[in-house]
Formats: structure tokens, sequence, C-alpha cells
């Protein structure tokens, strides 16, 4: 798949095609507009809220705020680019969801993270416990990722896990480039020092390790052995959904830190056939487009 805000879509019509199908009744096409866009959509959201249920939600309401305000696309833009922008701003006005409550700044991470007790494996079951210190490792790197504020959050799923450049960024989020850039180099460096002080993976002097806090977490519910929410093997990762550039990259602060967001889940398995049935036939959407 490529990188959604630098390479075309592969597809028989152009997104302004596909507009202008569906604003003339085209069911099909609708759907088609939708199935598009709605995995990036929904992967942003994720990242954003953490929780797929919420993502869900959020997805579905940004996907209609896109379709209630298609008439008055003008094309002075890409399409692309004008509905992240509703979608941005969706994000941003969305009412907080609950794990942006319980990761909401790093001080508190920090402490729970040293009032987490530890319980050191040995090789032989670090092995055995593999699936499971990924997923302990996805699920401290996506609260991490909550400790930012939205503002700053929703520029680094951009910049650093879409790989959006300043251009596009800036566009999307309706400030200046230099805004932009200035934004997620100070999301960035925020990352960075929380890892660079607490994270084993990051500086090897620190000594919180996911394998010594797996075992607390597994006992206490917090990682669900029979329901990972992130290390399944249908998921693929961020770099091998998004095409990344290294010359486009910007004040990265440690490549390491880097590599490990790049490695985050990317889902596309998820009921893509169910998100469009409750768009397409919701009354109101059927009404305004007309649909045929």
């Amino acid at each position: 798949m490529e990188n959604p805000f630098l390479k075309e879509y592969h597809s028989d019509r152009t997104d302004q095609q596909l507009v202008s199908a569906a604003s003339n009744g085209d069911k099909l096409a609708l759907e088609e507009l939708i199935l598009k866009h709605q995995p990036y959509i929904y992967n942003i959201a994720w990242k954003f809220v953490r929780n797929p249920n919420d993502a869900k939600d959020l997805t579905q309401e940004a996907t209609i705020r896109i379709l209630t305000n298609l008439s008055s696309f003008e094309s002075r833009s890409t399409f692309r680019t004008w509905a992240y922008r509703i979608v941005m701003n969706h994000f941003l006005m969305a009412k907080r969801k609950p794990m942006e409550d319980t990761f909401d700044n790093f001080d508190t991470m920090a402490q729970g993270l040293e009032m987490t007790p530890d319980n050191p494996l040995t090789p032989m079951e670090q092995k055995e416990k593999e699936v499971y210190i990924r997923e302990m490792n996805y699920s401290c790197m996506s609260g991490m990722l909550l400790c930012l504020t939205r503002e700053q959050r929703l520029v680094f799923i951009l910049g650093e896990m879409f790989n959006a450049d300043h251009t596009i960024g800036s566009e999307i989020l309706e400030i200046s480039r230099d805004n932009f850039r200035q934004r997620l180099s100070r999301a960035r460096k925020d990352i960075y020092n929380f890892m660079n002080n607490k994270c084993g993976l990051v500086n090897k002097a620190n000594p919180c390790r996911c394998h010594k806090k797996v075992t607390f977490a597994m006992d206490n519910k917090i990682i669900d052995s029979k329901n990972l929410l992130f290390n399944r093997s249908e998921y693929r990762k961020f770099k091998e959904a998004i095409r990344y550039d290294a010359n486009e990259m910007m004040d990265i602060v440690d490549k390491k830190y880097a590599e490990l967001y790049h490695n985050l889940p990317y889902r596309d398995d998820f009921d893509k056939r169910t998100f469009l049935e409750d768009i397409v036939n919701d009354d109101h959407i059927k009404d305004l487009m007309k649909l045929n």
C-alpha cells in the first residue's frame, strides 16, 4: 500500500471522478470512495485514541462529515487533502475518550511504569512469551502517543508514522509549513526524551524492560493473552504499509526510537463492509446523496 499522502491510489477511477459520480447519486462510486480512504482514517483514529471501538466510532463520524460536506468540495486542493482536513478537525474537536484520560501525560505514565513490579524472565521464558512481550512493547508505545497533546499527537501520527511532508501536513492541519515542522520536532523530542530516560530499548542504561513487566500485565488483565490488541499476525507494520523515504525525515533525534514507531501495527483486516453498510444505509446520507 502506498503512502496515502504522496502517491495516487490504485483505482480505475480518480478521486475526482468518484466524487463527481457519488455527488450524482452513484452508490457504487460512493462505496469505492469510502473503501479507498477508510483504512487510513481508521488507522489514524486507532493511534489517536488507542481503543479499536472508539477508533471505529471516530472513523464513521469523520466519514459521515466528509460525505455531508461533499457538495462543498471545489477541487482547490486534492480530495484527500480536503477530506483529511475534515477528519483532523473532527478528531481534535471530538469528546475525549477514556484512554486519553488514562495516559494523559508523561509524568503519569512514568509513575505507572515505576509502580509496575518487575518480574524478570529467563532467556527461555522470554522466548516462550515473545508474542506477549512484543504486545507489551506496542502497548507501552501506544500509551506514549496519548501522552502528547491532541495537536502534537496528530502531527506526530501524520509526520512520523504516515510520513506526510511539511507541505501536505500543513495543508491538512491548516497551519504554516514552519509551524508543522516545529510541532513535529517538538513531538518527536518529547517522545524521544521520555524513551531515552525510561525505555531500555532506546537506552540500555534504563532498567525498564518489557519482559520484566509482562507477567504483571498478563496477571492483571492489562494484556489479554487470548485477544491481543496489537501484536497479531494479520496486522502489518506501518513501515510495510507506508513507504518511507529517509531523505524526507526531518529532525530525527534518534533512529532507534523512530524505527520502533514504524514497527507499530497497521490494521487493514477490520470489517470494512460493516463500516460501509452503516454509512451508506444511513437515512440522512441516502437522502443527501440521492443514492440510486
